[in-house]
Protein backbone atom coordinates (compact mmCIF):
# COMPACT_ATOMS: atom_id res chain seq x y z
CA UNK A 1 0.00 0.00 0.00
CA UNK A 2 1.32 3.69 -1.07
CA UNK A 3 1.80 6.16 1.55
CA UNK A 4 -1.04 8.30 0.48
CA UNK A 5 -3.17 5.25 0.81
CA UNK A 6 -2.10 4.26 4.29
CA UNK A 7 -2.23 8.10 5.39
CA UNK A 8 -6.00 8.33 4.28
CA UNK A 9 -6.60 4.42 5.82
CA UNK A 10 -5.50 5.99 9.30
CA UNK A 11 -7.81 8.94 9.03
CA UNK A 12 -10.58 6.63 8.56
CA UNK A 13 -9.32 4.31 11.23
CA UNK A 14 -9.95 7.17 13.24
CA UNK A 15 -13.31 8.28 12.03
CA UNK A 16 -14.56 4.87 13.32
CA UNK A 17 -12.33 5.26 16.68
CA UNK A 18 -13.50 8.70 17.58
CA UNK A 19 -17.64 8.23 16.82
CA UNK A 20 -18.07 9.65 20.31
CA UNK A 21 -17.32 13.05 18.46
CA UNK A 22 -19.39 13.90 15.50
CA UNK A 23 -16.70 16.78 15.06
CA UNK A 24 -13.65 14.37 14.58
CA UNK A 25 -15.84 11.90 12.81
CA UNK A 26 -16.56 13.95 10.25
CA UNK A 27 -13.57 15.88 10.28
CA UNK A 28 -11.28 12.34 9.89
CA UNK A 29 -13.65 10.96 7.02
CA UNK A 30 -13.39 14.09 4.61
CA UNK A 31 -9.53 14.19 5.06
CA UNK A 32 -9.36 10.66 4.01
CA UNK A 33 -11.40 11.61 0.83
CA UNK A 34 -9.19 15.01 0.35
CA UNK A 35 -6.44 14.91 -2.12
CA UNK A 36 -4.74 18.29 -1.03
CA UNK A 37 -5.00 17.97 2.35
CA UNK A 38 -3.53 14.44 2.31
CA UNK A 39 -0.63 15.72 0.35
CA UNK A 40 -0.12 18.75 3.10
CA UNK A 41 -0.16 15.95 5.41
CA UNK A 42 2.34 14.02 3.48
CA UNK A 43 5.11 16.99 4.02
CA UNK A 44 5.25 16.54 7.71
CA UNK A 45 7.19 13.75 9.31
CA UNK A 46 5.73 10.56 9.41
CA UNK A 47 5.37 10.25 12.90
CA UNK A 48 3.47 13.58 13.25
CA UNK A 49 0.59 12.98 10.59
CA UNK A 50 -1.47 11.55 13.54
CA UNK A 51 -5.13 12.60 13.19
CA UNK A 52 -5.57 13.95 17.10
CA UNK A 53 -2.38 15.80 16.62
CA UNK A 54 -3.07 17.40 13.70
CA UNK A 55 -6.50 18.20 14.41
CA UNK A 56 -5.34 19.13 17.85
CA UNK A 57 -2.94 22.01 16.43
CA UNK A 58 -5.73 23.15 13.85
CA UNK A 59 -8.17 23.49 16.72
CA UNK A 60 -5.38 25.60 18.86
CA UNK A 61 -4.72 27.90 16.37
CA UNK A 62 -8.66 28.94 15.92
CA UNK A 63 -10.37 26.03 13.90
CA UNK A 64 -13.78 26.31 15.39
CA UNK A 65 -15.19 22.79 16.68
CA UNK A 66 -17.40 21.74 16.36
CA UNK A 67 -17.64 23.08 13.35
CA UNK A 68 -17.54 22.84 9.49
CA UNK A 69 -14.71 20.37 7.71
CA UNK A 70 -14.30 23.99 4.87
CA UNK A 71 -12.63 25.69 8.11
CA UNK A 72 -10.04 22.62 8.82
CA UNK A 73 -9.60 22.24 5.48
CA UNK A 74 -8.96 26.22 4.52
CA UNK A 75 -6.94 26.39 7.70
CA UNK A 76 -4.82 23.55 6.96
CA UNK A 77 -3.61 24.29 3.00
CA UNK A 78 -3.07 27.77 3.77
CA UNK A 79 -1.10 26.84 6.85
CA UNK A 80 1.52 26.42 3.57
CA UNK A 81 5.22 25.13 4.62
CA UNK A 82 5.90 27.70 7.57
CA UNK A 83 2.69 28.13 9.30
CA UNK A 84 1.86 28.41 12.97
CA UNK A 85 -0.30 24.93 13.06
CA UNK A 86 2.82 22.91 11.37
CA UNK A 87 5.37 24.61 13.92
CA UNK A 88 2.59 23.05 16.75
CA UNK A 89 2.37 19.77 15.05
CA UNK A 90 6.64 19.67 14.86
CA UNK A 91 6.98 21.06 18.44
CA UNK A 92 3.99 19.42 19.96
CA UNK A 93 2.96 15.73 20.71
CA UNK A 94 -0.23 13.63 21.61
CA UNK A 95 -0.37 13.55 25.51
CA UNK A 96 -3.68 13.45 26.56
CA UNK A 97 -4.24 12.92 30.05
CA UNK A 98 -7.53 11.42 31.12
CA UNK A 99 -7.90 10.29 34.41
CA UNK A 100 -11.29 8.45 33.40
CA UNK A 101 -8.74 5.78 32.93
CA UNK A 102 -8.19 5.72 36.40
CA UNK A 103 -11.68 3.86 36.98
CA UNK A 104 -10.81 1.29 34.60
CA UNK A 105 -7.44 0.87 36.09
CA UNK A 106 -7.89 0.71 39.83
CA UNK A 107 -9.15 -2.44 39.90
CA UNK A 108 -5.98 -3.70 38.56
CA UNK A 109 -3.53 -2.07 41.76
CA UNK A 110 -6.67 -3.34 43.75
CA UNK A 111 -5.08 -6.95 42.52
CA UNK A 112 -1.70 -6.23 42.58
CA UNK A 113 -1.49 -4.42 46.49
CA UNK A 114 -3.87 -7.51 47.56
CA UNK A 115 -0.41 -9.78 46.14
CA UNK A 116 1.44 -7.34 48.42
CA UNK A 117 -0.56 -7.17 52.25
CA UNK A 118 -1.92 -4.05 50.74
CA UNK A 119 1.05 -2.27 50.93
CA UNK A 120 1.25 1.13 49.57
CA UNK A 121 2.55 1.16 45.65
CA UNK A 122 5.05 2.61 44.17
CA UNK A 123 3.89 3.85 40.86
CA UNK A 124 5.90 4.37 37.57
CA UNK A 125 4.27 5.92 34.93
CA UNK A 126 6.02 5.85 31.31
CA UNK A 127 4.50 8.15 28.53
CA UNK A 128 3.03 10.28 31.37
CA UNK A 129 2.43 13.74 30.04
CA UNK A 130 1.93 15.85 32.82
CA UNK A 131 1.32 13.04 35.47
CA UNK A 132 -2.19 13.14 36.02
CA UNK A 133 -2.70 9.79 36.37
CA UNK A 134 -0.44 9.27 38.62
CA UNK A 135 -3.01 10.13 41.80
CA UNK A 136 -5.17 7.09 41.85
CA UNK A 137 -6.33 7.93 45.81
CA UNK A 138 -6.93 11.24 45.11
CA UNK A 139 -10.34 10.54 43.42
CA UNK A 140 -14.04 9.16 44.37
CA UNK A 141 -14.99 6.35 42.25
CA UNK A 142 -18.31 4.95 40.69
CA UNK A 143 -18.65 1.87 39.69
CA UNK A 144 -21.71 1.11 38.10
CA UNK A 145 -22.61 -2.61 38.16
CA UNK A 146 -25.97 -4.87 37.20
CA UNK A 147 -26.18 -5.22 41.28
CA UNK A 148 -26.13 -1.31 41.72
CA UNK A 149 -23.20 1.46 42.62
CA UNK A 150 -19.76 0.34 44.22
CA UNK A 151 -18.43 4.01 45.51
CA UNK A 152 -15.17 4.69 47.01
CA UNK A 153 -12.65 7.23 47.96
CA UNK A 154 -13.18 11.17 48.19
CA UNK A 155 -12.41 13.65 45.97
CA UNK A 156 -13.23 14.44 42.34
CA UNK A 157 -15.42 12.02 40.69
CA UNK A 158 -14.89 9.31 38.31
CA UNK A 159 -17.37 7.27 36.77
CA UNK A 160 -17.78 3.50 34.96
CA UNK A 161 -20.22 1.12 33.55
CA UNK A 162 -18.63 -2.05 34.45
CA UNK A 163 -20.07 -5.58 33.26
CA UNK A 164 -18.19 -8.97 34.55
CA UNK A 165 -16.69 -10.33 37.41
CA UNK A 166 -14.36 -6.86 38.12
CA UNK A 167 -12.66 -7.32 41.99
CA UNK A 168 -13.76 -3.94 42.37
CA UNK A 169 -11.88 -2.52 45.41
CA UNK A 170 -13.45 -1.39 48.62
CA UNK A 171 -11.10 1.52 49.01
CA UNK A 172 -8.73 3.59 46.79
CA UNK A 173 -5.33 2.15 45.96
CA UNK A 174 -2.68 3.57 48.71
CA UNK A 175 0.16 5.30 46.85
CA UNK A 176 3.77 5.53 48.49
CA UNK A 177 5.28 7.42 46.05
CA UNK A 178 4.57 8.90 42.22
CA UNK A 179 6.95 9.08 39.08
CA UNK A 180 7.15 9.07 35.77
CA UNK A 181 8.98 9.40 32.36
CA UNK A 182 7.85 11.10 29.03
CA UNK A 183 10.33 12.78 26.05
CA UNK A 184 8.77 15.77 26.96
CA UNK A 185 7.14 16.13 30.03
CA UNK A 186 3.97 18.96 30.42
CA UNK A 187 4.43 20.98 33.52
CA UNK A 188 0.84 21.18 35.10
CA UNK A 189 1.94 25.04 36.37
CA UNK A 190 2.56 26.00 32.65
CA UNK A 191 -0.34 28.06 30.76
CA UNK A 192 0.92 27.14 27.65
CA UNK A 193 1.10 23.41 28.62
CA UNK A 194 -2.87 23.64 30.12
CA UNK A 195 -4.23 24.96 27.13
CA UNK A 196 -2.33 21.84 25.06
CA UNK A 197 -3.74 19.75 27.45
CA UNK A 198 -7.14 21.40 27.05
CA UNK A 199 -7.24 21.26 23.48
CA UNK A 200 -6.39 17.67 23.45
CA UNK A 201 -9.38 16.76 24.94
CA UNK A 202 -12.41 15.94 21.95
CA UNK A 203 -14.50 19.02 21.29
CA UNK A 204 -17.84 17.71 22.37
CA UNK A 205 -16.43 15.84 25.60
CA UNK A 206 -17.01 18.86 28.03
CA UNK A 207 -17.43 16.63 30.74
CA UNK A 208 -13.59 15.50 29.70
CA UNK A 209 -13.01 18.87 29.98
CA UNK A 210 -13.94 19.46 33.35
CA UNK A 211 -12.36 16.46 34.63
CA UNK A 212 -8.77 17.71 33.28
CA UNK A 213 -9.67 20.82 34.73
CA UNK A 214 -10.45 19.44 38.38
CA UNK A 215 -7.56 17.02 37.95
CA UNK A 216 -5.06 19.77 37.21
CA UNK A 217 -5.70 20.95 40.32
CA UNK A 218 -5.21 17.65 42.00
CA UNK A 219 -1.78 17.64 40.70
CA UNK A 220 -0.74 21.37 41.32
CA UNK A 221 -1.34 20.71 44.77
CA UNK A 222 1.61 18.01 44.85
CA UNK A 223 3.10 18.19 41.62
CA UNK A 224 4.10 15.00 40.28
CA UNK A 225 7.87 14.08 39.65
CA UNK A 226 8.25 13.61 36.19
CA UNK A 227 11.21 13.46 34.25
CA UNK A 228 12.28 13.87 30.26
CA UNK A 229 13.54 10.78 29.01
CA UNK A 230 13.42 7.59 26.63
CA UNK A 231 11.24 5.03 28.52
CA UNK A 232 13.56 1.91 26.21
CA UNK A 233 16.61 3.09 27.67
CA UNK A 234 15.61 4.59 31.07
CA UNK A 235 12.94 1.97 32.52
CA UNK A 236 15.22 -0.47 33.82
CA UNK A 237 16.84 2.37 35.90
CA UNK A 238 13.74 4.09 37.05
CA UNK A 239 11.92 0.55 38.21
CA UNK A 240 15.33 0.18 40.73
CA UNK A 241 14.61 3.71 42.18
CA UNK A 242 11.33 3.60 42.44
CA UNK A 243 11.45 -0.05 44.23
CA UNK A 244 13.15 1.70 47.53
CA UNK A 245 9.48 3.17 48.32
CA UNK A 246 7.33 -0.20 47.96
CA UNK A 247 6.10 -2.52 45.49
CA UNK A 248 6.50 -1.13 41.49
CA UNK A 249 3.90 -0.80 39.34
CA UNK A 250 4.55 0.54 35.50
CA UNK A 251 1.83 1.67 34.26
CA UNK A 252 0.88 3.17 30.83
CA UNK A 253 -2.38 3.89 29.30
CA UNK A 254 -2.77 5.07 25.32
CA UNK A 255 1.01 5.48 24.95
CA UNK A 256 2.10 2.58 23.43
CA UNK A 257 0.57 3.25 20.70
CA UNK A 258 3.14 6.10 19.34
CA UNK A 259 5.77 3.95 19.02
CA UNK A 260 6.67 2.27 16.00
CA UNK A 261 6.09 -1.46 16.00
CA UNK A 262 10.10 -2.40 16.32
CA UNK A 263 10.16 0.16 19.82
CA UNK A 264 6.52 -2.09 20.45
CA UNK A 265 7.78 -5.27 20.46
CA UNK A 266 11.18 -4.16 22.62
CA UNK A 267 9.10 -2.32 24.83
CA UNK A 268 7.06 -5.74 25.73
CA UNK A 269 10.20 -8.17 25.61
CA UNK A 270 11.52 -5.26 28.42
CA UNK A 271 8.42 -4.92 30.77
CA UNK A 272 8.22 -8.75 30.73
CA UNK A 273 11.70 -9.31 31.35
CA UNK A 274 11.37 -6.75 34.25
CA UNK A 275 7.99 -8.76 35.62
CA UNK A 276 9.58 -12.18 35.43
CA UNK A 277 12.77 -11.11 37.34
CA UNK A 278 10.15 -9.59 39.93
CA UNK A 279 11.19 -6.26 39.60
CA UNK A 280 7.77 -4.63 39.26
CA UNK A 281 4.40 -5.39 37.97
CA UNK A 282 2.82 -4.23 34.62
CA UNK A 283 -0.53 -2.60 34.09
CA UNK A 284 -0.90 -1.99 30.46
CA UNK A 285 -4.15 -0.34 29.13
CA UNK A 286 -3.91 0.10 25.02
CA UNK A 287 -5.81 -0.15 22.36
CA UNK A 288 -6.33 -3.95 21.00
CA UNK A 289 -4.13 -3.64 18.30
CA UNK A 290 -0.82 -2.31 20.15
CA UNK A 291 0.28 -4.90 22.06
CA UNK A 292 -1.24 -7.95 20.10
CA UNK A 293 1.12 -10.74 23.06
CA UNK A 294 -1.39 -8.86 25.93
CA UNK A 295 -4.76 -9.14 23.54
CA UNK A 296 -4.29 -12.50 21.91
CA UNK A 297 -4.71 -13.73 26.17
CA UNK A 298 -8.13 -12.37 26.10
CA UNK A 299 -10.89 -14.93 26.85
CA UNK A 300 -13.19 -13.63 24.62
CA UNK A 301 -13.36 -10.77 22.51
CA UNK A 302 -14.34 -7.46 23.40
CA UNK A 303 -17.92 -5.75 23.49
CA UNK A 304 -18.80 -3.14 21.20
CA UNK A 305 -17.05 0.43 22.39
CA UNK A 306 -14.45 -1.49 24.25
CA UNK A 307 -11.45 -0.67 22.03
CA UNK A 308 -8.62 -1.02 24.88
CA UNK A 309 -7.39 -3.63 26.23
CA UNK A 310 -5.99 -3.91 30.35
CA UNK A 311 -3.46 -6.29 31.26
CA UNK A 312 -1.78 -7.05 34.27
CA UNK A 313 1.80 -8.15 33.60
CA UNK A 314 1.05 -8.99 30.51
CA UNK A 315 -1.97 -11.13 30.73
CA UNK A 316 -5.32 -9.76 29.39
CA UNK A 317 -7.96 -8.86 32.70
CA UNK A 318 -10.58 -6.64 31.23
CA UNK A 319 -11.35 -5.03 27.96
CA UNK A 320 -12.14 -1.22 28.61
CA UNK A 321 -13.54 2.22 27.09
CA UNK A 322 -10.87 4.47 25.41
CA UNK A 323 -11.42 7.20 27.98
CA UNK A 324 -12.27 4.90 31.02
CA UNK A 325 -16.05 5.35 30.46
CA UNK A 326 -16.88 1.47 30.60
CA UNK A 327 -14.54 -1.46 31.82
CA UNK A 328 -15.98 -5.33 31.21
CA UNK A 329 -13.86 -7.66 33.45
CA UNK A 330 -12.83 -11.17 31.63
CA UNK A 331 -14.00 -14.66 33.52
Amino acid sequence: MEHGQELAEEYREFAAQAADSATFTAWSAAVADDAEVLDWLATLPRAKQQPNLVLAAARLHGVPAPGPYAALREALLADGSDGPIRATVLERSTQTNEVGRLATLAPAFAIVAAQHDDAPLSLLEVGASAGLCLYPDRYTYRWRTEGGDVVVGAGPGLACDVTGPAPLPQRVPRVAARRGIDLNPLDVTSPDDVAWLETLVWPEHDDRRARLRAALEVARADPPHVVAGDLLTELPRLVEEAAADGPVVVLHSAVIAYLDDHQRVAFDELARGLVADGACHWVSNESSRVLPSITATASSPGPERHAFVLGLDGQAVAWAHGHGRTLHWLA
